[in-house]
């Protein structure tokens, strides 16, 4: 089942494959079009130079060509284990180890892309720092617009809302009952906003400082590698070895068990739904897998 993320996890591969994925009623559509949505993406943070445009798009080719033929079938896997899970009873055990999964990898799809992150970073000018810095500032006036307006009823509305999104996407329409059951899931987990966005501002430092250094010291290849692996580590390995750990924890906690809650409430009808939309990514993940594009 598809955890709620934690939001220090988001990778830039995946923030357009899955906001394609959840805009789009066929996954293969979405996923053919990936490659462009991520070029734009990526253009978008750093306004990409004539020549880079070209690199850029080589590159996005070169990690889709990889993610089409070496994890596909692994994602149609993990869904039949989790149709599973859905038919027997999902424990939060199972939950957990589905997350775990899904970080592990997403760890491995950054890694993967380390070399052509680091050619990229050795070519971006001061404009373009300057650039990328201007759109994480905007980014987090968004963020405090949308989850930290008003009071602490409002900002658990939105939470609640935005996970209710997901949820009807997997199971269809609940009731009003089962809604309110959800609603208390989800207001039980821990709210704390201004540790979310001082984790972001906290990553966005780390990565302009990380592309300043390059830029600068006019770092090789190699070493940008080495410089942008730690940074991919360090997101992942914060999550268990910062003074947050407890927060990001009862967090990590409170969203599986607000995923078990929505599970145990659904009715036959619902998982019904749940079943037919992940038999219907597994077909396509597999017939995406064997496109021998």
């Amino acid at each position: 089942m598809p955890l709620p993320a934690r939001r220090t996890l988001y990778s830039l591969f995946l923030i357009v494959l899955m906001a394609a994925l959840a805009a789009c009623s066929s996954l293969r559509l979405a996923y053919n079009n990936g490659d462009t949505l991520l070029y734009w993406w990526i253009d978008g943070y750093v306004d990409l130079t004539s020549e880079q445009k070209s690199v850029v798009k080589e590159d996005i080719d070169k990690l889709f060509h990889w993610h089409r033929k070496t994890q596909l079938n692994d994602y149609a896997q993990i869904l039949q284990t989790a149709q599973r899970q859905l038919a027997a009873g999902a424990t939060q055990a199972d939950l957990q180890t589905d997350f775990d999964d899904i970080k592990t990898r997403t760890e491995a799809l950054l890694l993967k892309a380390t070399p052509q992150l680091a050619e990229l970073a050795r070519s971006l000018q001061p404009d373009q720092i300057a650039t990328l810095e201007r759109k994480f500032a905007a980014n987090n006036a968004d963020f405090r617009k949308k989850n930290m307006r008003g009071d602490r009823e409002a900002q658990q509305r939105f939470r609640y809302k935005k996970s209710m999104e997901q949820f009807e996407l997997w199971f269809g329409n609940f009731s009003s009952e089962q809604e309110a059951a959800i609603r208390q899931a989800s207001d039980a987990r821990p709210l704390n906003n201004e540790i979310w966005l001082d984790e972001r501002t906290r990553r966005q430092n780390n990565i302009l400082a990380a592309v300043r250094k390059v830029q600068s010291e006019k770092l090789s290849q190699e070493a940008t590698e080495t410089l942008i692996r730690g940074l991919i580590k360090d997101g992942f390995q914060r999550l268990e070895t910062s003074e947050r750990k407890a927060f990001f924890d009862s967090y990590e906690a409170a969203n599986l068990q607000l995923v078990l809650t929505v599970i145990k409430l659904a009715t036959p009808a619902q998982k019904a739904h749940a079943q037919r939309r992940m038999q219907g990514w597994i077909d396509d993940f597999r017939t995406l897998a064997a496109d021998q594009r």
